[in-house]
């Protein structure tokens, strides 16, 4: 739920382009009361600046605009594509770290765990007699992630992770999921989870809405290396990087042998990558940053991209050592978030359980 590529807008899609508004960002503006928005993320490694502009930065907005926000922390899919679910405990609390020190305000958004919502995780069951072993097989990420899993084989969870995705977003009736294209399959089976469910248990009154996607315009950023930025490759700059890594991560940072830098994705996308890093961190636009640095080369550029991220995250890092120093704040977040995760889900699941006449 947190890929950064944009999309074309369907009926049920609405993208923030610059562009122009889509509906769905028009209904947000207008009347965010009436929506509630559910994303997050597995607590596999540290947040980078990809996931910052990606979504980290769009949730803080959602959340002042007044939109009711649902953060899930996604201990138990963690085991989708591992063995075992190593230092997870650090990982979580690593996790909600950077959710509050990049402005995430427990107050106004529920930050939960999914081990700790039994309902939620009972959802799954009736969710899945809703598709067929094709349908989930035809699923273009599962496919995707099974092909580049590092188990010699897959769990049960990693094929059915979907509808239990699905759950996430139908426990808490969630109507926005800010995802990116590749994602776009897995809002539709939750979709289509919601139509068939409503159709067979309650035709008259519907329990579930039909979630709208909310794509995100960010571009997407490369790591140091050149490919995709990851938690698991090694190439990204972590939130919770200091100063000197994030010079020595920028320093070996992947470039071209061009002297004159320019921003020009499709011809040089390294290049170019950092010279949006530093836009986006400066709020600028991204040709004008290149052409200041004119004939400077890739000494200079990277000056320029490391200055432009220290400044940009050294109030994030001293909020998150601030928030570090108090480790109750963490279990604090995570009990308020999770009672209150609770007490939808449950409701939600006794709804199911009276249209299933399963409510003995």
């Amino acid at each position: 739920m947190q890929q950064h590529q944009q999309a074309t807008t369907t009926s049920s899609v609405g993208t923030s382009a610059a562009g122009g508004r889509s509906p769905i960002e028009q209904g947000l503006h207008a009347d965010p009361g009436r929506y509630r928005v559910l994303t997050g993320d597995r607590p596999t490694g540290r947040l980078h600046l990809g996931h910052y502009f990606g979504t980290l930065q769009n949730r803080v907005r959602l959340q002042y605009l007044g939109v009711e926000s649902f953060i899930l922390v996604a201990d138990y899919q963690v085991l989708t594509d591992r063995d075992v679910a190593e230092n997870l405990d650090a990982a979580v609390q690593g996790l909600v770290l950077d959710y509050l020190a990049v402005g995430i305000d427990p107050a106004r958004a529920t930050i939960f765990t999914h081990s700790a919502v039994t309902a939620l995780n009972q959802l799954l069951l009736p969710f899945l007699s809703l598709v067929s072993v094709a349908e989930l097989g035809r699923n273009p990420t599962v496919k995707d992630e099974i092909a580049h899993s590092r188990q010699s084989s897959v769990s049960g969870l990693m094929f059915t992770y979907p509808v239990h995705q699905a759950a996430d977003i139908l426990f808490c009736k969630a109507t926005v999921v800010p995802v990116g294209q590749d994602q776009l399959p897995h809002l539709e089976l939750t979709r289509t989870i919601a139509r068939r469910f409503n159709a067979r248990y309650s035709p008259r009154a519907d329990i579930f809405p039909e979630p709208a996607a909310l794509l995100s315009a960010a571009p997407l950023l490369l790591g140091t290396d050149g490919g995709k930025m990851s938690k698991s490759r090694g190439n990204a700059i972590a939130l919770a990087d200091d100063a000197d890594e994030t010079a020595r991560l920028i320093r070996g940072a992947r470039t071209d042998s061009i002297r004159r830098i320019s921003y020009d994705p499709a011809a040089r996308p390294e290049v170019s990558s950092l010279v949006l890093l530093a836009a986006l961190c400066l709020d600028r636009d991204p040709h004008a940053v290149a052409e200041d640095i004119g004939d400077g080369g890739s000494g200079a550029l990277k000056t320029v991209v490391t200055e432009a991220v220290n400044e940009f995250l050294a109030p994030i890092r001293a909020r998150r050592m601030d928030y570090a120093q108090d480790p109750g704040i963490i279990r604090s977040v995570l009990r308020k978030g999770n009672e209150h995760a609770n007490a939808v889900a449950e409701a939600t699941l006794e709804e199911v359980r009276k249209a299933m006449k399963t409510s003995y």
